[in-house]
This record gives structure tokens, C-alpha cells and sequence, in this order.
């Protein structure tokens, strides 16, 4: 279900290989009332399926901001245009054959679908689609297909809405430091996420950070946190649900269990699957162990957690994270920038490495070691964390324990930026004729 623009109503959308017109038929006879295309029409455009949009080097343009790349891209919004005719024509075709003049009569008609008696396959002869098909609906008099329908999400009854506009009206406007301390529950979803919006309105780069503080205890519900931006600071005592802080974008985050409790918070759960999924800035901080698919995407954002599920920074490209407990497996797959900083007090990391793209080293540069200490001390002091507080005390002895996850590339591209920094290319200069020569190749 999804939104559909201003009208706020709601409808159900279809995508996923959608390739042509008779896709668009089966599609709308099984409910769907808007068609999602993607790969089909970036082929049109020129897409030649390389699969290393995460890599920033597309080859003919499509996806990447290298502005050399860039200039190898040779589509046009006509080419999508004739696509899109193409599919309607098929499309009317067969509903000419069904007998169907306007999508709306389409529309949740599975009987008017028929499945093939001849199936070669084994493994498909044996699906039984007979729920998908037998819509119990059919002989329904009503339109089953209602574009007039309004739905009202209530928007007006959020905790964003409600409290956090009104009370910081004046911060926002002047930018001023203001906090405040709420409840939340699990039914609270993107809690923040219409504030920070708000910041952005009117402040293009965001705030100073911590100008906007929130202090919520309880359930955080999915999507707390979600796209904030620099200056908006939520700390949670509690535990919240997936996609926490995800697309985080310059914002703070801090979350801790219950400061009464009987169990050790680095050994439990406090944060659900995805959590800060393609972050772009921040800092995060989790005492307690996050879900899976920590960080997948994450490529600027700096976080801190007690350990992470399986499928930790997946496709990563930037940032840094510190895990202070174990990963599960699949770490660090796809993976092609950022740097990852990993107790292994077992010795057991290796094994839930994805080694294709990435290297396991000691922690023997200065700066590595500085920046491993620095994160680790702003998250014991805003998570109180008893396991962060236990390493600072014995720095010393914790750190041949650390291992550094590093991508081949993102490591030679660093070093070579660094190089022509020596020479007097400005930074950003120096990263991009970096990135420009080691991607490239």
C-alpha cells in the first residue's frame, strides 16, 4: 500500500520484472492498480546490467556520479516514452481479447485468468496457486477498484505533529537549543522524521549538533529516527524496531536498555533488523546488540553497537562502524567502502567473513587506533555502556583483540588520495582524482 500523492489515497502497486504488456495484464487481473517498471525501462536507457551500481562505476552512465562516466551515458526520455507505448499497446491488445475495455474492469478479475494443464516442469507442477487465483470476491456487486477513495493517515495525531512542531516552533525558526522528554510506543512509526523535515525547511545544512534534543523512553516503533538531519539529537531508553536511524542523514541517535533491569546489555537485542540502512551522515550509538543488516548501504554515518546479526554492512560504502561483540555471517558483503573496527575476542570473525571484496588487518596505524578510542568514549558516555566503560580501562590490552574490515580498492584509493594531498591537491580535489583512478580501473 502506498500513498498516492496530495489525494492521500490509498492503492495497491505491482513491480517487480514487469517486462511487458502482459505482465501489465496478469498483474492488474491478480489486484494491482499502479504498475511499478525498473529494469526494463534503464535498459532503455542504455543500462547493460554490469550489477556495480554500489561501486559508483557504471560504464555507460546510468549510475554513478563520476562525472567521466557521465559522459558515456547516452539515453533519452523518448527511448522510456516508446517503451511505455509499446507495453499500452500490448497491453490493450489483451484486454481486446478478454473482453475488457478500461483497467479499472481489470482490476481483482482472477477468474478471467486460466492456469496452463501442460507444465513442464516438475517443481512448478507441484505450486498450488489456487488461493492467488479463486478470489473469493468476484461475484462482489461493488467497484473493487476505487481510485475516488480517500484514506486519512492521521497525520495530525503523530507525536511529531502533535508535540514536537508546537514545542520547538520557536527553536526551528531561530534556531535556538531546546529539549524536551516524551513516551513513545511501538505504534509510533518515523518518530522525528516530520520534525527533521521541518529543520531542513528551514535550515538548508541542518543545525548545530545537539540543538534539538529529544528524550523518549518506552518502545521505539519502525522507522524511528529515519532521515533526520544535523542538529536534531533522539535518545531512546528502551528498544525500537526495524529500520532504526535508517537513512540517517546528519542526525544523532543514541539507544540504551532500561537503567533498571537484570540482564546484561551487550548480550541482548535492542534494535531491529536494518537499522540505519543507507545512511548518509550521523552518528549512532546502541548499547545492546542490533538485528540484521546493520548498515547495509550505510556511506557516511558513524556508529557504535554491541553486536550485529547476520548480513552486517552489506554493500557499505562510507562511514565507519564499531561493532564491540560479535557479527553474524555474511559480514561485510559487497562491501566497497568505509571501515569497519571489530572485537574479536573469540578469534571467530574470520569465519563469518564475506572475503570477496575485503581485508582483515591488525590495528597498528595511529589514526585508526585514535578514532577506534574516540568512538568508543562518546558512546560510553552517552549509552552508559558497562562493556565500552570496561575496554576504556584496559585500552591497552583490548586492542590486538580489534580487527579493521577494509575494502582492497577503498583502501588503495585512500592511499593514493593521501599521496596527492602531499602535493598540494586540495582534499576533495585529491579523493576525486582518487576514486576517479582506482574505480576505474
Amino acid at each position: 500500500m502506498q500513498s498516492n500523492g496530495l489525494r492521500d489515497r490509498v492503492i495497491l502497486e505491482t513491480d517487480g520484472k514487469l517486462m511487458s504488456g502482459r505482465d501489465v495484464a496478469i498483474a492488474a487481473l491478480l489486484g494491482a492498480e499502479e504498475f511499478g517498471f525498473a529494469t526494463a525501462p534503464l535498459v532503455t536507457m542504455g543500462c547493460v546490467m554490469m550489477r556495480v551500481c554500489d561501486l559508483d562505476t557504471c560504464p555507460v552512465g546510468v549510475a554513478t556520479q563520476n562525472p567521466k562516466l557521465r559522459k558515456c551515458f547516452k539515453g533519452k526520455p523518448e527511448y522510456v516514452m516508446n517503451f511505455m507505448y509499446f507495453i499500452a499497446e500490448e497491453l490493450r491488445e489483451y484486454m481486446a481479447k478478454l473482453g475488457v475495455r478500461t483497467i479499472s474492469e481489470m482490476v481483482g478479475k482472477s477468474d478471467l485468468l486460466k492456469v496452463k494443464e501442460e507444465v513442464k516442469h516438475p517443481s512448478t507442477a507441484k505450486l498450488d496457486i489456487r488461493a492467488i487465483i479463486e478470489n473469493p470476491h468476484i461475484e462482489d456487486k461493488h467497484r473493487i477498484f476505487n481510485p475516488e477513495k480517500v484514506y486519512d493517515f492521521q497525520l495530525e495525531n503523530t507525536i511529531d505533529e502533535k508535540i514536537f512542531l508546537k514545542k520547538f516552533e520557536r527553536a526551528l525558526k531561530k534556531g535556538e537549543k531546546a529539549s524536551i522528554s516524551v513516551e513513545v510506543g511501538n505504534t509510533d512509526r518515523t518518530l522525528g522524521t516530520i520534525l527533521g523535515a521541518e529543520i531542513t525547511r528551514w535550515h538548508k545544512n541542518g543545525l548545530p549538533e545537539d540543538t534539538i534534543t529529544i528524550n523518549t523512553k518506552g518502545a521505539g516503533g519502525q522507522s524511528f529516527g529515519a532521515f533526520i538531519p544535523k542538529g536534531l539529537t533522539l535518545q531512546l531508553e528502551g528498544d525500537t524496531n526495524d529500520y532504526y536511524g535508517k537513512g540517517l542523514s546528519g542526525g544523532k541517535l543514541v539507544i540504551y536498555p532500561p537503567k533498571v533491569r537484570n540482564y546484561s546489555a551487550k548480550d541482548n537485542m535492542i534494535a531491529g533488523n536494518v537499522a540505519l540502512y543507507g545512511a548518509t551522515s550521523g552518528k549512532v550509538f546502541i548499547n545492546g546488540i542490533a538485528g540484521e543488516r546493520f548498515a547495509v548501504r550505510n556511506s557516511g554515518a558513524h556508529a557504535v553497537v554491541e553486536g550485529v546479526g547476520e548480513h552486517g554492512c552489506e554493500y557499505m560504502t562510507g562511514g565507519r562502524v564499531v561493532i564491540l561483540g560479535a557479527t553474524g555471517k555474511n559480514f561485510a558483503a559487497g562491501m566497497s567502502g568505509g571501515i569497519v573496527y571489530v572485537l574479536d575476542e573469540q578469534n571467530s570473525l574470520y569465519k563469518n567473513l564475506n572475503k570477496e571484496m575485503i581485508s582483515i588487518e591488525k590495528m597498528q596505524n595511529k589514526a585508526d587506533i585514535e578514532e577506534l578510542k574516540s568512538l568508543i568514549v562518546e558512546h560510553a558516555d552517552l549509552t552508559g555502556s558497562e562493556k565500552a566503560t570496561q575496554i576504556l580501562k584496559d585500552f591497552k590490552g583490548y586492542l590486538p583483540k580489534f580487527k579493521k574490515i577494509i575494502p582492497y580498492d577503498y583502501k588503495k584509493m585512500m592511499a593514493l588520495s593521501i599521496k596527492l594531498e602531499e602535493q598540494g591537491i586540495s582534499k576533495s580535489q585529491a579523493q576525486l582524482e582518487a576514486f576517479t583512478e582506482v574505480f576505474q580501473k
